[in-house]
């Protein structure tokens, strides 16, 4: 049948439930240094490598990028925190999920705009070692955040997928919808779970929409049914 080698998964939002910590921390890192941003400033960098969009919250300035390091530390810093006395919780289904594409000889893999070190800490709260996912791509590993198709690229070699027909990217933010189509995924799947609503993805390239990660296992089969009667 012709399904997925390879699904990539966002992690805030997508996998793991957000709880509004992540906007919380940019809000606290940010009014901490003065600076103060809109709800609409903030959804429009979900989804982006969490350096990145400190920079492009900050005004325009001679010590834009120095500022920018200093924020982007406080955020960090508040965010283990805050994920640190609140835990960490995976979303309703995706751990089952994750379960029946291994069972189909699947490979399962995690991009995120966190770097390494608030990845781990996500990572080792929830337990997800390399029997339940096998790459993990961080902010940090990659030149180029999302829209930039560079996480799913460094997840495709790390899962040894060179096809990128063969790969399903899931998400939660029209930031993911932009980088998989920028990847040439074949299945470009965008979840309702997360920062961005069903209006605001319908917006961007996906071939499909579903309420949540919870969701997966029954659309892939949907499509192996076409896809098995379109042979026929």
């Amino acid at each position: 049948m012709d399904e997925p080698r390879l699904v990539v998964f966002d992690m805030a939002g997508t996998t793991v439930k957000d709880k509004g910590r992540v906007a919380d921390a940019f809000l606290f890192a940010l009014g901490r240094h003065g600076i103060e941003v809109t709800p609409e400033q903030l959804s429009r960098v979900r989804g982006s490598s969490k350096r990145e969009a400190v920079l492009h919250l900050i005004p325009e300035g001679p010590d834009r990028t120095k500022q920018a390091e200093t924020v982007y530390n406080s955020f960090r810093e508040h965010l283990a925190r805050l994920y640190g006395e609140g835990g960490v919780e995976p979303l309703e289904g995706a751990e089952e999920t994750f379960r029946r594409l291994k069972e189909r000889d699947v490979r399962v893999a995690l991009n995120t705009g966190f770097d390494r070190e608030i990845t781990s800490l996500l990572i080792s709260s929830l337990g997800w070692g390399s029997e339940v996912v096998d790459a993990v791509v961080c902010g940090d590993d990659v030149a180029r955040g999302r829209p930039a198709p560079d996480l799913i690229f460094r997840a495709m070699e790390a899962t040894g997928v060179g096809d990128a027909r063969r790969v399903m990217n899931v998400g939660d933010t029209v930031l993911d919808l932009q980088a998989g189509h920028n990847a040439g995924v074949r299945w470009n799947v965008g979840v309702l779970s997360g920062a961005h609503g069903r209006q605001t993805l319908e917006q961007e390239p996906h071939t499909h929409l579903i309420d949540s990660v919870a969701n997966l296992p029954d659309l892939m089969e949907r499509i192996n049914r076409r896809d098995t009667e379109a042979q026929l």
